[in-house]
């Protein structure tokens, strides 16, 4: 080999030499450079997954707390309104909420919207005990057993719903806090093939929702 085919020669495998050396390092930089972009990634995945489970321990915190606080009212309720009401009406408390069931037979007489005088002292306390604890929802349901026209007993037990609804109207309970329903005969809970299950169909429930916040 001649001196200038070996000069030729050793440039050509320099210049190889220099471009593999300078393809290695450009490679070396890529990887480098996706690898920390992978790992600020994943950095920024487990913050939000940390801050996500930050959010989810604070709302089953404020749930836990709010179950507890409905709870603790609706027991003071439940208490106040035993204590202020006749013996006969009926409050089951169901958890989330609490059922006053007036029996038609010490609250109207028989085929009238009237409510009895006797009733009104019982449903002036609650009222007054809803105005306190402001923060609940009343739905008054008027009932019937299945004695005469479904259609009639259907009027009936709207009308009388809404007697005990204007009672606790005019004794300051707001009107947004206040809903009346009748459901005639459709909603019994004894049966109605004894005088004694009729009576007690023949019944306004006032139900007591605790508002969600």
């Amino acid at each position: 080999m001649s001196r200038t085919e070996f000069v030729l020669a050793t440039a050509i495998i320099l210049f190889v030499a220099f471009c593999m050396g300078w393809f290695a390092n450009w490679l070396l930089n890529r990887f480098t450079r996706v690898a920390a972009d992978d790992v600020a990634q994943l950095d920024r995945m487990s913050q939000e997954l940390h801050e996500a489970e930050e959010t989810r321990d604070q709302a089953i915190t404020y749930l836990q707390q709010r179950e507890a606080e409905l709870t603790n009212q609706l027991a003071q309720t439940e208490a106040e309104l035993r204590a202020a009401m006749d013996s006969r009406v009926v409050i089951t408390n169901t958890g989330d909420r609490l059922i006053v069931t007036l029996p038609q037979d010490i609250l109207f007489a028989t085929d009238s919207t009237n409510v009895s005088p006797a009733l009104r002292d019982d449903l002036a306390a609650l009222a007054q005990n809803v105005n306190v604890y402001q923060n609940s929802t009343l739905q008054v349901v008027g009932h019937t057993d299945s004695d005469g026209e479904a259609a009639y007993n259907q009027q009936l037990s709207e009308r009388r719903a809404q007697a005990v609804g204007n009672i606790l109207l005019s004794n300051g309970v707001p009107q947004q806090r206040l809903q009346t329903f009748g459901r005639g005969e459709s909603q019994p809970v004894a049966s109605n093939l004894s005088a004694a299950g009729k009576a007690q169909n023949r019944r306004v429930e006032i139900v007591i929702l605790p508002n969600a916040r």
